[in-house]
């Protein structure tokens, strides 16, 4: 499917991504962690064909991607969801996730289209509104159902996570793990922090849930205990 052998990229005089390597097969997921400046959006934005690389070799169902562009890429069913969503603010929701299907030209973007409405309905509810009228975890979501548009092989997926409430990153990511049984291969970059911060608030949230229940149950056995008589039979 997707390999890298020996991939450097540098940004000006700034070397980022020195000797990568790795391979993955239809259908696998991976994840790219580590800190910022680590290269992860580096890589994705290389394999995508945003940015040069100096040496090595990048190939997807082994075929060169060395002289493809973007666009090319696209045909050959790799999606990208950048960390900062890209939208068009003065597109609709629609237009926004057609957008691939515009610029590679493909011929089946209804079809697609009609794949990503039922992945993720939501998308399909406000798709008539500009996507500057959403608010940053539906844009989010609208990102997503546009890499998902294109990448019907592989997609690439840029801390999808980052800057979503709690709610919004579990339903990013039931989203993301039913692509398990389109057979696409996923690679998801994101910071280690902010998957602690996620795992975090999500603790604490059921935490305070466990602490309300247990406030509850305290001050409904004292009210049992202050009452002269009650017949627990009457209650059950």
């Amino acid at each position: 499917m997707l390999r890298l052998d020996d991939i450097s990229v540098s940004i000006g005089p700034v070397g980022i991504l020195r000797n990568v390597g790795f391979e993955l097969r239809d259908g696998e997921f991976a994840g790219l962690i580590g800190r910022n400046g680590a290269g992860k959006t580096t890589l994705l934005r290389t394999v995508m064909g945003l940015l040069p690389w100096r040496n090595g070799t990048l190939t997807f169902d082994s075929q060169s991607l060395a002289q493809l562009p973007t666009h090319g890429r696209v045909r050959l069913g790799i999606g990208y969801m950048p960390e900062d969503r890209r939208l068009v603010p003065g597109l609709t929701v629609e237009e926004n996730v057609l957008l691939p299907v515009w610029s590679a030209r493909l011929t089946d973007g209804a079809a697609r289209l009609q794949r990503v409405y039922a992945a993720i309905p939501e998308v399909r509810e406000f798709g008539t509104r500009r996507a500057l009228q959403l608010s940053g975890g539906q844009q989010k979501l609208v990102a997503l159902a546009r890499a998902m548009v294109a990448g019907s092989k592989l997609l690439l997926l840029d801390e999808p996570f980052e800057g979503v409430a709690p709610v919004l990153a579990r339903r990013l990511a039931d989203v993301i793990g039913g692509l398990r049984t389109s057979g696409a291969t996923v690679i998801a970059g994101d910071r280690l922090q902010d998957i602690i911060n996620e795992e975090q608030e999500l603790v604490e949230a059921d935490q305070r849930r466990a602490g309300l229940f247990r406030a509850l149950a305290i001050a409904l056995l004292g009210w049992f205990l202050r009452q002269p008589s009650v017949d627990l039979g009457r209650l059950v």
